[in-house]
C-alpha cells in the first residue's frame, strides 16, 4: 500500500512503524485519539508542530487499510 504523502515509515523511527512525516507522532496515536474522542483541535494544540492536513492523512491512512482488508467469513 502507498501511503498518503504526510506519512512516512522508516526504520529508524519508531521502530519502522508509520508517522508523520518529519515527525516521531505515529498515525496510530493520532487515531486513538480521534477513536476517544478528541477532536482536530484537541490534537493540533497539544501538538503545535502539525496541521490539519496530517490529521486527515492519518483518516486517508486508516480508510487505505480498510478498503484493502480481507475478510473471510463463515
Amino acid at each position: 500500500m502507498d501511503f498518503p504523502e504526510l506519512i512516512e515509515a522508516r526504520n529508524d523511527v519508531m521502530m519502522g512503524k508509520p508517522c508523520l512525516k518529519g515527525t516521531r507522532i505515529p498515525v496510530y496515536l493520532i487515531l486513538e485519539k480521534l477513536a476517544a474522542g478528541e477532536t482536530n483541535q484537541d490534537i493540533l494544540a497539544a501538538y503545535p508542530q502539525l496541521k490539519a492536513e496530517h490529521v486527515r492523512a492519518c483518516l486517508e491512512y486508516a480508510a487505505r487499510l480498510a478498503a484493502d482488508e480481507i475478510v473471510l467469513a463463515n
